[in-house]
């Protein structure tokens, strides 16, 4: 849950940023995409929302990410300030180990589901319609510390051998 101060603006509203033909293509391929993994639902024209601006970065390959910018739903949150590992300390610890293993999460922050609350900070729009997210997208001020709860919450004995 994203937790804001109470003079949070209503209405943080921004125009589409313009795009490139491209670029709405990948936004298109993006937002069916983040649909299909129940990581965004499309809301109605009459709902009222804050609505941030998402942009396309895309990589020499080809491929493309949408990014949300939540600069500004970011400096009304109020910090969560739960533990993230140390790099050199979990190095320390794999120093010691006898086998290594490792686990990739498909698109980590988008495992954590958000409250109602939270959805309604965590609106975009885009050149064809309006979206929220049902899961913490990328760009969120807290998404490492909510993963990294839910991780350690998951894997406490994993995660606490050494």
């Amino acid at each position: 849950m994203l937790n804001v101060e109470k003079h949070y603006p209503p209405l943080l509203r921004r125009p589409a940023y313009p795009d490139r033909p491209r670029d709405r293509e990948a936004f298109e391929v993006n937002i069916k995409e983040l649909m299909d993994f129940g990581v965004l639902r499309k809301v109605g024209h009459n709902e009222q929302v804050d609505v941030t601006t998402p942009i396309i970065v895309t990589w020499n390959n080809g491929k493309s990410m949408m990014v949300g910018d939540f600069r500004a739903s970011n400096t009304y949150t109020i910090p969560d300030r739960y533990q993230i590992p140390r790099i050199h300390e979990k190095l320390t610890q794999l120093s010691q180990a006898k086998l290594i293993t490792a686990m990739d999460s498909l698109k980590g922050f988008h495992q954590n589901v958000l409250t109602d609350n939270s959805r309604e900070l965590l609106s975009i729009i885009v050149h064809f319609s309006n979206y929220e997210y049902l899961r913490m997208p990328f760009g969120i001020k807290n998404a490492p510390s909510h993963y990294q709860r839910m991780m350690n919450t998951i894997f406490p004995e994993e995660l606490s051998e050494g």
